[in-house]
């Protein structure tokens, strides 16, 4: 049956149309291509099988396509993992080596973790001792880790202040927990050192892992010993690392004389911070006191240039409190000119 709408073809002549109007029973008003109308018998008439897909290229419609892709099955809603009696505010920052073979060698990535089942509301920044540089922000759901951020091998010679700001929060509480603002800061000497990474609850390698609840004090996160530093600069691969030079035992003599200038002490010190080069002279300082006084050596001179004048002020520092019973006066100008040092090694 042909009904007003339906795409036509003629029967007993070329082409078709759309049909517009019956004139009578037997009778179709037919618009051809050209868009004139004709009436034409119904009985010379078929229905043309492009039907509406015809129409809608005329008409410049887009076609229907027969292959429609089912419509995707919406998500079930995410409910946060609840663990019973896990409601103490537990909130960790992690450093964990990308590369658990070489620790010392690779990309540090950290994370921020939430062992609560408290909600946070998390903003993590960089201080660099003058502004606060925003990094990550955002929401971290109970009783999981988020990955905050990737720390190169450069970035671990000069390391900012890491600041996290947290907003704890339950859907239903009977008192609302005050916000945790820690700031963290790391010796970066900690990230060479493979025994800094230990094993621990949240990661199956190891990591270093920062309570931000009840953190260690500064002092406890950042000490690092003398022999601490120098079993780090062994432990560096040769080829992208400082490795130390031995300190050879002096002979007993007049006069020692020690160059702690840092080409002196390490082959390669690319990458090291001056915070690091100076606690590596200053490793040095000790030692060669030390191997000094065992030998009854009477003097010792210390060349530590003139540069910016830290190394000396640290020199000075620490033989006017630690050897405080050793003279010490600038060394000959004529021979060292203002960058030396000497320690007298009788007893005042």
């Amino acid at each position: 049956m042909i009904n007003i709408g339906d795409r036509v073809k003629f029967l007993n002549d070329v082409g078709g149309g759309v049909v517009t109007a019956f004139q009578s029973k037997t009778i179709a008003v037919v618009e051809n291509d050209d868009g004139f109308e004709i009436p034409v018998m119904i009985k010379e008439l078929v229905k043309d099988a492009r039907g509406q897909d015809y129409e809608n290229v005329r008409n410049n419609k887009p076609l229907e396509s027969n292959n429609k892709q089912p419509e995707p099955e919406p998500e079930p809603e995410h409910v946060a993992q609840l663990i019973e009696g896990n409601d103490k505010p537990r909130f960790f920052m992690a450093f964990y080596p990308a590369d658990q073979h070489n620790p010392v060698g690779g990309e540090i990535e950290v994370y921020l973790i939430n062992d609560s089942n408290f909600t946070l509301l998390y903003h993590y920044s960089h201080f660099d001792g003058k502004t606060y540089k925003t990094i990550d922000q955002g929401e971290l759901e109970p009783n999981t880790k988020n990955y905050i951020e990737g720390l190169s091998q450069t970035d671990l010679s000069d390391l900012p202040v890491f600041c996290v700001r947290i907003i704890p929060f339950l859907k239903e509480a009977k008192a609302l927990m005050p916000p945790v603002v820690k700031d963290v800061q790391i010796n970066g000497v900690k990230f060479y050192k493979e025994k800094s990474f230990k094993p621990n609850e949240f990661f199956e390698g190891n990591a270093m892992v920062f309570d931000l609840v009840n953190p260690p004090d500064k002092t406890a996160v950042d000490n690092q010993t003398d022999t601490d530093f120098k079993k780090l600069l062994e432990q560096k691969d040769a080829k992208n690392r400082p490795r130390i030079k031995k300190v050879e035992k002096q002979k007993p003599d007049e006069l020692v004389e020690v160059d702690l200038h840092i080409h002196e002490l390490i082959d390669n010190w690319n990458g090291l911070s001056n915070h690091e080069i100076l606690e590596l002279q200053m490793e040095r300082f000790h030692s060669e006191m030390k191997v000094a006084i065992d030998n009854r050596a009477k003097r010792i001179v210390f060349i530590h240039g003139v540069g910016n004048g830290s190394l000396k002020q640290e020199i000075h520092k620490k033989l006017k409190s630690t050897y405080a019973r050793f003279y010490f006066q600038d060394a000959s100008f004529q021979e060292y000119g203002y960058g030396a040092t000497m320690v007298i090694l009788r007893r005042k």
